[in-house]
């Protein structure tokens, strides 16, 4: 229940305090259910796609025309250096499970699909959270859809682009002897890829999750500032928790988040400053 008066309180707001406890579940369910759906259809047309999803997408860091390798050999070219072009991938993708590809095929079509109806998904979310938001507050979270997608695409770019790519490279080129080949499981292979890009839609998140938090009262930009290194410290932890267990990879995701922290920093500024003035007019 809000503890604004009524004529300060959100229309909407006003509607969903009259809802019971099981109309608010009932609400909520269907909610859920429509993201299920949008992320079920996408999932089906990607299993659908098979050559475009799966030979395509998901296995083209494995490929040296792969995008990537490919500008970063004409970068090479520009530079007159071939020390930064990949012209070679040495792995096998092998498949040591009797339902090793049906399952990859599957699971890289769910990713995909996730991926995909993700802001929808996160829209009906929103929608059911929205309308129990004071009127300020709904201010403060304009926009959050737009912004909160927009993140998670640019993460899962960076992270399809850039971190997966290189991380295929750098593992694919470390040996620890000459004997020992790198024959990769197409089920350890899939994992990697997914978990790479998805991570990166995630932990790009971070300025947004600083907006709120800093309009709840619970952090301010100073103490961002006073606690900068630990934060890095918690970045790199993050990294560590959430993509495969190399230092490459750990390291290269850690690069954006400190850029995403000191961005954050900014919002913050911001975002305490229009919370300072909406204290004071109160």
């Amino acid at each position: 229940m809000s503890n604004l008066p009524l004529d300060q309180m959100d229309p909407d707001e006003h509607e969903t305090n009259e809802m019971s406890f099981l109309d608010h579940l009932e609400e909520l369910r269907w909610h859920i259910i429509r993201a299920f759906i949008a992320i079920a259809v996408f999932t089906v047309g990607a299993f659908a796609s098979k050559e475009l999803v799966f030979g395509t997408i998901i296995l083209g860091p494995s490929k040296t025309d792969f995008w990537t390798y490919r500008w970063l050999c004409q970068l090479g070219d520009l530079l007159q250096t071939q020390a930064i072009c990949i012209d070679t991938l040495p792995f096998i993708l092998q498949s040591r499970q009797m339902t090793g590809q049906f399952t990859m095929h599957i699971a890289s079509s769910f990713a995909v699909g996730l991926t995909c109806a993700f802001p929808y998904a996160f829209w009906e979310i929103w929608r059911f959270i929205s309308p129990g938001l004071y009127i300020n507050e709904k201010k403060v979270a304009r926009g959050a859809v737009f912004w909160v997608s927009f993140l998670f695409m640019i993460g899962v770019a960076f992270g399809y682009l850039i971190l997966t790519p290189l991380s295929v490279n750098f593992l694919s080129n470390y040996q620890i002897d000459p004997s020992i080949l790198n024959e990769f499981d197409i089920i350890s292979y899939v994992s990697t890829v997914t978990t790479l890009v998805l991570a990166c839609g995630l932990l790009f998140q971070l300025p947004m999750v600083v907006l709120f938090l800093t309009k709840a009262g619970i952090i301010t930009p100073a103490i961002m500032k006073a606690y900068r290194k630990h934060g890095i410290v918690v970045i790199f932890f993050l990294g560590a928790l959430l993509t495969p267990p190399d230092p490459f990879s750990q390291v290269l995701i850690a690069i954006p988040l400190i850029g995403l922290y000191q961005i954050s920093i900014t919002v913050s500024k911001r975002a305490f400053k229009n919370r300072e003035k909406e204290l004071i007019q109160l």
